[in-house]
């Protein structure tokens, strides 16, 4: 059974940070891209940034660079989001995301969202 379950989240006042968790089952951590996605009030699911299986290689969105940072624990099956310097604009919920192919078909799961919220 494929799971993904998240941790962190919450108020925070803007210039501060945050750190959102997220672990995933055996059977698809190994195998999968591993990172997070966002979606605030009003819009669509942004991707945020990923991690390769090896955590040798991340991409993030240019609205986070220099602020969030990415990170994958192999030996945890567990994937970090370090967000700093929060700003408004990243109010959102925040979900893990694990993204592979199956039998050929390329498949994405979903964690159940943890929300973020930055605000004074």
């Amino acid at each position: 059974q494929v799971q993904l379950v998240e941790s962190g989240g919450g108020l925070v006042q803007p210039g501060g940070s945050l750190r959102l968790s997220c672990t995933a089952s055996e059977s698809i951590y190994s195998r999968y891209v591993m990172g997070w996605y966002r979606q605030a009030p009003g819009k669509g699911r942004e991707l945020v940034a990923t991690v390769t299986t090896s955590g040798g290689w991340t991409n993030a969105a240019d609205s986070v660079k220099g602020r969030f940072t990415i990170s994958r624990d192999n030996a945890k099956k567990t994937v970090t989001l370090r967000l700093n310097n929060l700003r408004s604009e990243d109010t959102a919920v925040y979900y893990c995301s694990a993204e592979g192919v199956e039998g050929g078909i390329p498949v994405h799961y979903w964690g159940q969202g943890t929300q973020v919220t930055v605000s004074s």
